[in-house]
This record gives C-alpha cells, sequence and structure tokens, in this order.
C-alpha cells in the first residue's frame, strides 16, 4: 500500500452524488477531494442523439431538429434531435463543430494510422459513415474516429475540446409543410390577430399595475439611500445616450458604460436590465451594502439613478477593465508577471479580510470570481458587484438559503447542493480564482485529454 495511513470511501447520497472522501488516521475528519456529476452535461446521453450540451442547456446540431418539440421546450432532451433534411450520400458535405467532447464510441471504429485528410475520404467513401475526427489530438492531431450511428453523449468545452467533422446534407431546402386550404389560413390568421389583441391588451394593464407599484417602491426606496442621486439627464449625457462606443462589457446583471460627468470625472455606469432578475430590493441591497465600505480594494460607489422603472449604479471608473479580460486571453496575460499578479491576489485577499472581518458590517460576497474584480490605472484589484452579498451578524458564522445564487465553478459544494454558506465560501471562491490567476485557464471549461476533471480537480490530481 503506497500510503498506508490513508483511508477512503466512496458514497453515493440520497440525490444520487457520488463522492470520494479520504482522511489519515492522525485525522478526525473526512477532507472531500471529488465529487460527480459536477454539472447536469456530466450526465450520459442527456440530450439524446445530435445534440450537445452546454452549461445545462441541450441544443441541437445545425441542421438538426428537436424530435420532440414539445418535451424539448420543458427541458426533456433525452429524445434528442432529428435531421431537417434527409442525407443523399452523393449529395452531402461534412460540417466542422469545435470545442466538443466527442460522441460515445460504441458504434465507431479507429485507426491510429490514419491523417486527417485520409479520414474524410475514407468516410465519405462509405454512406454509413456519419461523422470523423481525429482520435489523438496531440501534437497537431492524427489517428482516424469514424462514426456509424446516432451521435450521442457530448458537449461543448469553452476552453479545450475536440473537433467533430459531420456529415450533413448539401442543402438545407426540402423543409416546408404543405400549406393548407386558405380558408382555414384565414380562420387561423384571424384567431391569432385576436389572442395577440387581447394579449396586449392585458399585458398593457400587467405592465401599467407593475409600474405603478414599482414607482411607488422606487419613490419610498430613494428616501433609504445614502449615496447622492444623479439625475437621468445626468447620466445620459454624461454615457452619450449610452451609446455603443462607450459599453465596457456587459455584467451578470445589465451593461456597464463609460461616462464622463460635466467636471471631468470619469464613472462607470451599471445600467440594471429589465431581463437581469435583480429587483429593486436587490439593488437597494447593493447601494446599501456599498455605500457603507470604504476600502482600497473594494470599488466605490459615487451614487445611483432610480428614474421611473431604471435602476443604474454609478462607480469610479477603473481604466483596465476586470481581471478576466487579462487573464483568460493569450496576448494580454503577459502584461501580468508573477509579482504584478501577486500583487492582485493580494488586494483580493486584503478586500476580503476587510468584508469578513474588518468592516462596520460582516459581508459575504457570494459572487466572487474574475469578472466582478476590476483593475484600477494602476493594475490596483478592486471587488465589485455586490449585488448578491449577505450580512451576517455578531457571533453569526453561516446561514442557509434556498435560492441558490452565483456562479457555478465558484461555489463551494455544500453551498451549490445544501444552500449553506459563510464567509468560508467567499474563501473557496478565492482559491478558485487564485488558481485562475495562476494558471491563466477558467474552472469551468477546463480540458485536459487525460481526464474530465475542472481545474480544482486537476489540482488535486497533481
Amino acid at each position: 500500500e503506497p500510503y498506508p495511513s490513508l483511508i477512503s470511501r466512496l458514497v453515493v447520497n440520497q440525490s444520487g452524488f457520488l463522492r470520494r472522501l479520504v482522511r489519515t488516521k492522525q485525522s478526525q475528519s473526512w477532507l472531500e477531494i471529488y465529487s460527480a456529476p459536477l454539472d447536469e452535461c456530466d450526465h450520459y446521453a442527456v440530450c439524446g442523439p445530435y445534440a450537445s450540451c452546454n452549461t445545462n442547456n441541450c441544443a441541437c446540431l445545425d441542421g438538426f431538429e428537436p424530435k420532440y418539440p414539445t418535451e424539448w421546450d420543458h427541458s426533456k432532451w433525452s429524445g434528442g434531435c432529428v435531421r431537417k433534411t434527409e442525407l443523399a450520400c452523393q449529395n452531402s458535405v461534412f460540417k466542422k463543430y469545435n470545442g466538443l467532447k466527442l460522441p460515445d464510441t460504441s458504434n465507431s471504429s479507429f485507426d491510429a494510422s490514419m491523417s486527417l485528410k485520409e479520414c474524410q475520404e475514407k468516410c465519405s467513401k462509405n454512406c454509413s459513415c456519419i461523422a470523423y475526427a481525429n482520435s489523438d489530438i496531440r501534437n497537431g492531431g492524427s489517428g482516424c474516429l469514424l462514426w456509424f450511428g446516432d451521435l450521442i453523449d457530448m458537449r461543448i468545452y469553452p476552453d479545450g475540446g475536440q473537433d467533430l467533422y459531420v456529415r450533413m446534407a448539401n442543402s438545407t431546402l426540402g423543409y416546408l409543410v404543405a400549406s393548407k386550404n386558405s380558408s382555414k389560413n384565414k380562420i387561423v390568421a384571424i384567431i391569432v390577430i385576436a389572442v395577440i389583441l387581447v394579449g396586449l391588451i392585458l399585458g398593457g394593464l400587467i405592465v401599467y399595475l407593475r409600474w405603478k407599484k414599482l414607482r411607488k417602491q422606487v419613490e419610498g426606496g430613494k428616501d433609504d439611500m445614502e449615496l447622492p442621486v444623479f439625475d437621468l439627464s445626468t447620466i445620459v449625457k454624461a454615457t452619450d445616450n449610452f451609446s455603443d462606443d462607450n459599453k465596457l462589457g456587459q455584467g451578470g446583471f445589465g451593461p456597464v458604460y463609460k461616462g464622463t460627468l460635466p467636471e471631468g470625472q470619469e464613472i462607470a455606469v451599471k445600467r440594471l436590465s429589465k431581463s437581469s432578475g435583480q429587483g429593486l430590493e436587490e439593488f437597494k441591497n447593493e447601494v446599501g451594502l456599498i455605500a457603507k465600505l470604504q476600502h482600497r480594494n473594494l470599488v466605490r460607489l459615487l451614487g445611483c439613478s432610480i428614474p421611473g422603472d431604471e435602476k443604474m449604479l454609478i462607480y469610479e471608473y477603473m481604466p483596465n477593465k476586470s481581471l478576466d479580460y487579462f487573464i483568460f486571453d493569450q496576448t494580454k496575460s503577459e502584461l501580468l508577471d508573477w509579482r504584478r499578479r501577486m500583487h492582485i491576489i493580494d488586494g483580493i485577499a486584503r478586500g476580503l479580510l476587510y468584508l469578513h472581518q474588518d468592516s462596520r458590517l460582516r459581508i459575504i460576497h457570494r459572487d466572487l470570481k474574475a469578472s466582478n474584480v476590476l483593475l484600477d490605472s494602476d493594475m490596483c484589484p478592486k471587488i465589485s458587484d455586490f449585488g448578491l452579498a449577505r450580512t451576517i451578524w455578531g457571533d453569526q458564522t453561516e446561514a442557509n438559503t434556498n435560492k441558490i445564487v452565483g456562479t457555478y465553478g465558484y461555489m463551494p459544494p455544500e453551498y451549490a447542493v445544501d444552500g449553506l454558506f459563510s464567509i468560508k465560501s467567499d474563501v473557496f471562491s478565492f482559491g478558485v480564482l487564485v488558481l485562475e490567476i495562476v494558471s491563466g485557464k477558467k474552472n469551468r471549461g477546463f480540458f485536459h485529454p487525460e481526464h474530465s476533471h475542472n481545474l480544482v480537480g486537476h489540482v488535486r490530481r497533481k
């Protein structure tokens, strides 16, 4: 036994999660080193044939459509997809898909000696061949994999994956459904128009009632603000009417624009999208929290604007954008030497320590990630986006929620599964962020040819 003092056990809980835990004879607690599935895409063939899984959602390959549209619309994807146009062997082409986990190989064959071009020629000559790919992606790719049946168990990797070439019909024509007779079309048109009119009337009434309710909430909320409230006209002028040229990026709750106030101060305007999911309470939560925080490693909130149903936050402008803009870009990452990366890690840690220990309120951020760390002109990191943050009081060290929010890949297991969060939740997110800063790779979407772990799992293996 290479580790005689190490005890390991595998546990399957009631939800079907597999966990591997270890402990030494000297230790009194178990340490989880692996759990599966990591997300919905880890389930075998969750999307059915000719569909790929991406961040817990399924999508048909181009040229295919759901086999059972009604079930598909209700996220029941196991039926998979079917071709829109049947294949004609001598009138087909191959479409390239990038960044995929290759399909199940139970109905495939391979030849390690063939090149990709030879692989294509062999598949083209065999009418039963559905797709082909390199069997070995190392050193530029070699070998040949051929599939002769339905393509199942595929997923998309944002970073990495392999190329798959799928046989498609050369023409996308032939899907048109025969038209019904003109009288039936007129009846259907009348019914559709009537339904649309009724829907518009009801929708308008609902919008009006919600607007009145929201206006009352906003007017009441202004009295609770501890920061300046900017007029809409000031923000519109500062951002040149929210022009695309001034758009800095897209945050979790809406777009962010650069602006310049009349006195010349540069600002960043976070304009909350109406479909973002952040309501007035979450907005007031973010304003109330940041207004009470003062630290060089936290982004400074200058004020807000809440005209009508609009909700905007006015921050100090960060000329170097967010951390993910640098560390996940192969060219820009070269600007971050090890000294500067350590400086950024140290600054994030100081900001977290302030939130957890030194501020007037003990605050759990709950969404610490690379895109929520902004960089000023001196590359000093500043933690931002407090819309999901929670306060804890007194000697309280943890809390529980039924609404899991945040970003998968940065969540600790006890929060993602049971809704239990604490300052340790931010520490876990910080650890993932440190790995990303050091490696330049995203935790979710990390791909390694020898295993299917994410970045955290890969580091544990090493």
